[in-house]
């Protein structure tokens, strides 16, 4: 999936958690939504840009649930 098309849907997500006034719970959220709701693959992939730096329109939300729930939205085996 492409790159850009996951960074404007995880951004949508972070849109929606924003309104949150605790960041932890808005972070938490973020994950929560990536991890139930996103395709192993589309998670990976998501991943895959942020790590290479790709993500650079990630929304500050978003990254930061991305660094602080990794392996919590890879799943333990990935």
């Amino acid at each position: 999936m492409n790159i850009e098309h996951l960074i404007r849907m995880a951004n949508q997500i972070g849109t929606y958690f924003a309104a949150e006034p605790d960041r932890a719970v808005a972070r938490d959220g973020v994950a929560d939504h990536l991890a139930r709701f996103w395709e192993k693959r589309m998670r990976q992939n998501l991943y895959a840009g942020f790590d290479q730096g790709a993500a650079t329109t990630l929304a500050p939300l978003v990254s930061e649930a991305l660094t602080e729930h990794r392996e919590r939205i890879l799943g333990k085996a990935a």
